[in-house]
């Protein structure tokens, strides 16, 4: 009869921990494009780009960020959101027992399904959560242009 050995202590909790941070890193959000990835980023925010037929608006969770250390860029075609979220004060005594929040710099480099407008963006920024709002560009707007003789 063929017995198995069952282990159990510190290398099975270590074990099945770096499988479960293996198997979440498979499906944490990247950058669309690697190329355009911050190296230096500790974490990278959840976000969701929505569409109309004139607008394009982006969401960003950015928890514990402060306005004052939040960046946006725009161009008719990406917006690069970066920043910087600061550790929260723990007491100096104990350990963790779950460490799942991030801290430190951030950057998303954000394709637009449409190029848009740069003269006219909102954003808000509320509870935790960045709120852009992007007029697109008209595409197929026909524009007469005037002949000269010479």
């Amino acid at each position: 009869m063929n017995r198995i050995k069952i282990q159990f202590g510190d290398e099975f909790n270590r074990i099945g921990f770096d499988l479960e941070r293996t198997i979440q890193s498979i499906f944490r959000p990247r950058p669309v494009n690697p190329m355009f990835a911050c190296r230096d980023c500790n974490w990278i925010p959840q976000m969701d780009i929505f569409e109309t037929e004139k607008e394009v608006f982006i969401w960003a969770e950015l928890a514990g960020v402060e306005k004052k250390d939040l960046g946006v860029e725009v161009n008719s075609k990406a917006v690069r959101i970066y920043g910087y979220r600061k550790e929260m004060p723990k007491p100096t005594e104990g350990a963790y027992r779950l460490a799942e929040i991030r801290y430190g710099k951030f950057e998303r480099v954000l394709y637009l399904p449409s190029p848009v407008d740069t003269e006219v963006i909102s954003t808000t920024f509320a509870d935790g959560f960045l709120a852009m709002r992007m007029l697109k560009l008209e595409l197929h707007k026909t524009h007469k242009v005037p002949i000269s003789d010479e």
